[in-house]
């Protein structure tokens, strides 16, 4: 962030959001957690960003420590922003943010939900149960065309997400963004084939996944009544 605009105090919360503080900064974090993104991949998961805005927070980023661009090797040979290792260390931060706000109703307008947004919801509310076997998944948010395809790994200590999914999957979920979040906390496929979704391979291991991914809901307890 331009020092004219910083907050100009040493507090430690201050200097993170003369950082982080300005508008998609944390959703530009949010977006390269599972991994590097082109600048078109970060415009399609933002789509209400301005290119303009969205390079001027890319920057500054870049320019702070936060986010690295690098070229990948041919044949691809596409430039990439990935989040730093101290980049990295905003991920609980971005958690915790996102937790303590599914206290509060969305509203009407907000209704996009990013393919990486998505995923990053099993990541972090999946409890695996005691001695239930790992599976490899492959997943397909089709609303999100070649970017909402994931591998999702369950194991003893929780669910990995990557970018590429596994040559041999145990199941495949081809399915809506919607659709798969309302399945969350659900041991019945049902509500996924019956929103036209297409399963293939060993439905436990879904049945598995999405009985084990608890968000947590409610409004807080100390809102005064009456108030939205």
């Amino acid at each position: 962030m331009p020092a004219q605009r910083g907050y100009r105090q040493a507090c430690g919360i201050a200097r993170g959001l003369d950082i982080v503080g300005e508008r998609w900064s944390l959703l530009v974090v949010r977006e390269l957690l599972l991994g590097p993104k082109r600048f078109t991949d970060l415009q399609q998961a933002l789509p209400t960003a301005s290119p303009n805005a969205l390079s001027d927070r890319l920057r500054e980023l870049t320019d702070a420590g936060v986010v690295h661009r690098r070229q990948l090797p041919p044949p691809g040979g596409a430039r990439v922003y990935e989040l730093t290792a101290w980049g990295h260390g905003l991920e609980p931060i971005v958690i915790a943010l996102g937790t303590w706000a599914l206290a509060a109703a969305p509203t009407a307008e907000q209704r996009f939900v990013s393919a990486d947004s998505a995923m990053l919801t099993i990541r972090t509310y999946y409890t695996p149960a005691p001695g239930r076997p790992g599976a490899a998944l492959r997943i397909e948010l089709r609303d999100h065309g070649p970017a909402g395809v994931f591998g999702v790994r369950l194991t003893p200590a929780g669910a990995q997400i990557t970018h590429e999914p596994p040559a041999e999957p145990d199941a495949v979920l081809v399915t809506t963004t919607d659709a798969l979040l309302a399945a969350f906390g659900e041991d019945d496929l049902t509500g996924l084939t019956a929103a036209g979704a297409v399963i293939t391979g060993d439905p436990q291991a879904l049945r598995d996944l999405l009985a084990a991914v608890h968000v947590p809901a409610g409004q807080p307890a100390d809102r005064p009544a009456g108030n939205p």
